[in-house]
């Protein structure tokens, strides 16, 4: 029987959502491994909306969240207070600035971040089932608030990024861009993608174990 896994997406854009590559990477990888997928993202506005072609924050733009997701998704997705842990067999997160400024506030706290409560509730529920966890790119800066203190993660080797880690209670492992980290206690799997990488197939290489990993631990 084919897998089912739930992908939590944070709007559509590098800059201002999910980094599309990644996520389309992680969608290809998936169906590739013959995966049932069901994209989810949560029905709140952006913090703002980035002109991906100037860099630069398009002002008095507005934008939702999960109806900027639905590009990636085709069409093919649901809010995220929908989703339930029951229905599936794990759940991976692209990267991309939209989970440290949509599905949590990483980008403006650091280490006070705090995570968006639908996704929070959602991931966490994920782990009381003792379901995998793939995260990926900057989505690890999550995990301490989602697994608690202790969690190994990684987001390849920034050093402010992992120090912040560090500061909320995780531990960090430096990696390589094709390398993934795996916290078997707490069935965390973690890849740094273009944390690290310089081009498309050096992101897809990480990304691909990240899928393959785990699909094995589901």
């Amino acid at each position: 029987m084919s897998k089912r896994i739930a992908v939590i997406l944070a709007g559509n854009g590098v800059y201002d959502g999910s980094e599309i590559y990644e996520s389309v990477i992680t969608l290809l990888s998936l169906d590739q491994a013959d995966a049932q997928v069901q994209c989810f993202a949560p029905d709140i506005p952006q913090m703002h909306v980035v002109n991906h072609l100037t860099g630069e924050v398009a002002e008095g733009e507005t934008r939702q969240v999960l109806v900027e997701a639905a590009r990636l998704a085709r069409g093919e997705i649901k809010e995220i207070k929908e989703a339930n842990a029951d229905d599936f067999d794990a759940l991976i997160m692209p990267g991309g600035f939209g989970v440290a400024k949509n599905l949590s506030d990483f980008a403006v706290k650091g280490a006070e971040m705090s995570v968006e409560p639908s996704v929070l509730s959602l991931v966490q529920n994920f782990k009381a089932a003792g379901k995998p966890v793939g995260l990926i790119c900057i989505a690890p800066t999550l995990a301490t608030a989602i697994f608690g203190e202790g969690v190994k993660c990684t987001i390849g080797q920034d050093p402010d990024t992992a120090a912040a880690i560090e500061t909320m209670g995780g531990q960090h492992v430096a990696s390589e861009v094709d390398e993934i980290v795996v916290d078997e206690a707490n069935k965390l799997v973690t890849t740094s993608a273009y944390m690290m990488a310089g081009r498309i197939r050096e992101a897809a290489s990480g990304i691909t174990k990240l899928v393959d990993k785990v699909l094995a631990m589901a």
